[in-house]
């Protein structure tokens, strides 16, 4: 059964996905914007599918694969959007939240991963 933290990451993980896929709208239309755009938009928004596939592991060790890829796909993402900004496609404050955004869960998913492998 789910705890209330568990329930609150799903609908913060769902939230991000969401902003992603307005920030990629909202990006200019430019070639190297929808490129970098839309690998925003594959890795921003896998972070909440793979989240709740961890909340139905049948195993510890299916659960500590699953948060791997939650942290793989926020790593990308945190990439990505640098990638947009240092290219000039946006200016760095349009993605500040975001990315911050993007380092809190980071953050939040390297300490889920740590507690199931039992390190502190």
């Amino acid at each position: 059964m789910k705890d209330e933290g568990q329930n609150d990451l799903v609908e913060r993980t769902t939230e991000f996905a969401l902003r992603i896929v307005r920030m990629f709208v909202a990006l200019p239309k430019t070639d190297e914007a929808r490129v970098l755009g839309k690998q925003v938009l594959r890795s921003g928004t896998s972070v909440g599918a793979n989240y709740r596939e961890a909340q139905r592991a049948r195993s510890q060790a299916e659960f500590i694969s699953k948060i791997g890829d939650c942290l793989k796909e926020l790593d990308e993402t945190s990439y990505w959007l640098e990638l947009l900004v240092r290219a000039e496609n946006v200016p760095a404050p349009k993605f500040a939240a975001l990315r911050q955004e993007a380092d809190e869960l980071l953050a939040i998913f390297t300490t889920i991963s740590k507690k199931a492998k039992g390190i502190k």
